[in-house]
């Protein structure tokens, strides 16, 4: 255990849960607090309430070092204090701070000489504005550091352990040190900045990332008409390492808890200090488009969508979590029944049964089960048994075999060798440099 006072973290969502697990894989102990009860008695019994690969194993590995909590009272012993909790987006499009205000104000109530360190995605601005409110209160004894998580859902462990970089922003020197030293043990560079600048990184990143995916969709939206393969394109682009393969994907668009909340919010931000940030407005809105391109495939191929069956393969965000927060799959069910259209859908992580997120929707219990009978199918997430899926046989059971890959996740030859009528993003079908 590095240091005699234990760590606090608040919040037991994907953030903070993979964050206190982590910390106590380190050799720290940890008290891990969250309000919600049936989170915190589930986690007692070993039993994460979220799915993330590897977090249960390590959570056994380390339960001795981890106490799991609904008091506030029982992080007193905290020196170092990190707020994990949502930020949802309001109305307006700014972050919704009401649960960070709420965690600053039960450790403001109890005071004493402690640090807050906001892993929580917030605007530019909240720190000066948290600390404001700890003097008001009477808590001069609590400062705050700025420390921004880059954890991607289904390997947020691997991310939190080998980090591309640590973001550390304090308004005392000794303060952002003694949250750097958590972290002794990672092999990682320590960016230690302003408060105002570590939040900015934050959304700067997931703004930047964001804008390459609906690049690529616009750059694959042209390859269609001109009769070019955006797989090849993003290879090429990839290879120059000013630009770099990642996030050069073409498909559905971008989804989750954080791209949509901390693009809208970031635009927000600029637009409330008097800049129109116009390259973020065309972000949002091409990805809002790239999903009417999938339904309007599937007119394009079945004429009308009044009546006809289709199938979703894949309803979470991304693979490997079972995150439906801002999922592409909400949007494409909810326009396909709009249209008329019967809806049935499978996901490994989405029990079979009728969900609130997706009303007249009929959750099947595997794939063939979706497939069965439908004028056409979707892949919306790539999820890796959808790779292995006999798709001969599931064609043979389709009533027209026609598959929107919505990912460009299945190889077309094979698709099309299977039997079935084949329809990617941005591949240019039907086109070639001799037409």
């Amino acid at each position: 255990m590095h240091g005699e006072a234990p760590v606090g973290v608040v919040g037991t969502g994907y953030v903070g849960l993979v964050s206190a697990v982590c910390f106590a894989h380190l050799g720290h102990h940890v008290v891990s607090m969250d309000v919600d009860a049936a989170k915190i008695a589930a986690l007692r019994e070993g039993r994460a309430p979220i799915y993330e690969p590897g977090l249960e194993k390590l959570l056994e590995d380390n339960a001795a070092r981890i106490t799991f909590t609904t008091s506030h009272d029982d992080l007193a012993s905290c020196r170092i204090l990190f707020v994990a909790v949502d930020t949802p987006p309001s109305p307006s499009g700014d972050a919704d701070l009401t649960s960070v205000r709420r965690v600053v104000a039960e450790i403001a109530a109890r005071g004493g000489d402690r640090i807050v360190v906001m892993k929580s995605t917030v605007p530019v601005g909240t720190g000066r504005s948290v600390v404001a409110d700890l003097r008001a209160q009477g808590a001069g004894g609590v400062r705050y550091v700025s420390n921004p998580e880059f954890l991607r859902e289904g390997a947020a462990i691997q991310d939190f352990l080998e980090p591309d970089r640590i973001v550390v922003g304090a308004f005392d020197e000794a303060d952002g040190e003694a949250v750097a030293d958590l972290y002794r043990g990672i092999d990682a560079e320590v960016i230690h900045t302003s408060v105002p600048t570590a939040e900015m990184i934050k959304y700067a990143s997931n703004a930047f990332l964001a804008t390459k995916i609906s690049f690529i969709n616009e750059i694959a939206n042209v390859c269609e008409q001109v009769g070019a393969d955006v797989r090849v394109v993003a290879e090429g682009m990839g290879l120059d390492h000013r630009i770099g393969p990642h996030f050069l994907h073409a498909g559905i668009g971008y989804g989750g808890s954080c791209f949509p909340k901390d693009v809208q919010a970031l635009k927000q931000l600029a637009g409330n200090s008097g800049y129109h940030f116009q390259l973020l407005n065309a972000v949002i809105e091409v990805n809002a488009l790239q999903k009417r391109r999938v339904v309007g495939k599937l007119k394009q191929h079945l004429r009308r969508l009044r009546g006809a069956r289709i199938a979703l393969l894949g309803l979470t965000f991304k693979p490997n979590t079972d995150d439906l927060r801002e999922a592409a799959s909400i949007v494409l069910a909810a326009r396909l029944r709009d249209e008329g259209a019967e809806v049935r859908a499978y996901d490994p992580m989405i029990e079979s049964s009728e969900h609130p997120l997706f009303p007249g929707v009929t959750i099947c219990p595997d794939a063939a089960a979706a497939l069965d009978g439908a004028d056409a199918a979707v892949l919306v997430t790539e999820w890796s048994e959808f790779g292995r899926l006999d798709w001969a046989a599931a064609a043979a059971t389709m009533r027209r075999p026609l598959l929107v890959d919505g990912r460009n996740f299945i190889d077309p030859a094979v698709a099309r060798a299977a039997g079935l009528e084949y329809e990617g993003i941005g591949l240019g079908d039907g086109l070639s440099d001799l037409d």
